[in-house]
């Protein structure tokens, strides 16, 4: 679908398209163009043919559809959907009794207008960032299949940059929204722990795990943020903070703002393209100043081992089990995890509160950071080894260099795709302080405004 989100919706709301139409528009796209890409596990046809023909009685009538009025969106297979088992890219979960009820975020996109159309493809049990799933078959980059779309909400991101839905749902413990979004060229956000509920949604890593949209522009990533702000008591790290909506924010520039140039950790551990596209882009939008976070490093190392032992956590019943139903690459990591000595945890979870508060500290003197995304373009598919900067890497470790030492404290982040006239997407990540998404939204759109960022995408 070439239109964005907020031209379907204006359009529906005025008159001009019909929800239904729309949504045959997007299952026809999904039928035709997701066999290239291997993006949803899960079709939802007959829901969303119903709930666009309620869109449109209800506009007939005179009334209110919302915001997102007649949108298709799909979303990643670890939130529940009414009616269909959650199978979190597993074959172990997907032998479970079907969700009662839909996710939370799921509910309030629909209340915002939206239409659900299926789930998305994804690295098992979220434990990974390329989504070569090994029992739904990997999801392809959609701007060379040949390559990784990254994950683990491979599926969210590869969907949008398909052109298949405008908008997708992921999760983010390390990297997971922001991996997949920036190898597929759209926009992702991480939002600060704790503002968006996850309740209805499969938990990798307690203290870790975020939701958040994909989209293919800023306004759309934004709209879609704002229908899902709000407290909820199910969650129980749901923060009882007021929502502060974006959308309108996001239109007022970046005069103000205090924007740094990543130094240090984010200008050492990437390809000499991804550091130049971090650099031109802080140029662009006047950045004068460089800055760190100290101990990212340390940061880093304590994320891995904090989400492998809370992973595990979760998964040690199946493992003694049914271990052979695991793929072998999750299988080993939670096993490696259930082995990790609770000294080094806790040692890890001092590392964590003493690299927050150092990195707080950095926020009090800037607003938002930039840094590369990733440290490179998506690797070919089945690539074990890749050389940055001279030292030879596990990309599927190392995809996570820059989105990690963000997650471990909660902060919250955007990538952002810009256009650089290479082959492969390239992309930016936007940090700022806790609860200062608003910033993260004006760079963002700033950016847009100024023609350098804006989504690949690869219609099938």
């Amino acid at each position: 679908m070439t239109d964005s989100a907020h031209v379907i919706a204006t359009a529906v709301q005025a008159g001009r398209r019909t929800a239904a139409d729309t949504v045959e528009a997007a299952l026809s796209q999904i039928a035709t163009g997701d066999s290239r890409i291997n993006a949803f596990t899960l079709v939802t046809a007959e829901r969303a043919r119903k709930r666009a023909e309620a869109i449109d009685r209800t506009l007939a009538a005179g009334g209110e559809a919302g915001p997102l009025a007649g949108v298709p969106f799909a979303v990643k297979n670890l939130f529940d959907i009414a009616g269909a088992a959650t199978i979190a890219g597993s074959r172990i979960s997907a032998e479970d009794a079907p969700a009662q009820r839909d996710a939370t975020a799921i509910r309030r996109l629909e209340a915002a207008g939206a239409i659900l159309v299926g789930a998305l493809n994804m690295d098992e049990y979220a434990s990974g960032f390329t989504t070569e799933n090994t029992h739904y078959g990997a999801t392809r980059n959609p701007h060379d299949p040949t390559r990784l779309a990254g994950g683990s909400s491979g599926g969210s991101a590869a969907a949008v940059a398909a052109g298949l839905v405008p908008l997708s749902l992921g999760s983010d413990t390390n990297g997971s929204i922001r991996v997949p979004s920036a190898l597929c060229g759209v926009f992702g956000l991480k939002p600060t722990y704790g503002r968006l509920s996850r309740a209805g949604t499969q938990i990798f890593a307690e203290s870790f795990d975020h939701i958040g949209p994909i989209a293919g522009c800023a306004t759309d990533l934004a709209l879609a943020y704002d229908a899902m702000q709000g407290f909820d008591a199910t969650d129980a790290v749901c923060a009882p903070v007021a929502p502060e909506p974006v959308t309108a924010l996001a239109e007022n520039g970046i005069e103000g703002l205090r924007i740094a140039l990543g130094d240090g950790y984010f200008a050492s551990r990437a390809d000499e393209r991804a550091l130049a596209v971090a650099a031109d882009v802080a140029r662009t939008l006047g950045a004068t100043r460089r800055a760190d976070l100290p101990e990212a490093a340390q940061g880093w190392a304590a994320s891995l081992v904090i989400t492998l032992v809370e992973g595990s956590s979760v998964h040690l019943p199946r493992l003694r089990t049914r271990a052979h139903d695991f793929d072998p690459m999750t299988r080993d990591r939670f096993l490696a995890g259930a082995l990790v000595p609770a000294e080094l945890y806790l040692r890890a979870q001092r590392a964590r509160r003493h690299y927050r508060e150092a990195a707080l500290r950095v926020f009090e003197a800037i607003d938002v950071l930039v840094t590369p995304a990733v440290p490179f373009e998506a690797p070919v598919i089945g690539t074990d080894r890749i050389c940055v900067a001279g030292e030879s890497m596990d990309p599927r470790g190392a995809l996570g260099l820059f989105t990690q030492p963000v997650s471990v404290i909660g902060l919250p982040a955007l990538v952002v795709p810009i256009r650089t006239g290479d082959a492969l997407p390239r992309a930016v990540q936007l940090v700022a302080a806790p609860w200062n998404e608003a910033a993260l939204f004006r760079v963002a759109r700033a950016l847009e405004i100024e023609g350098v960022a804006g989504a690949w995408i690869k219609e099938s």
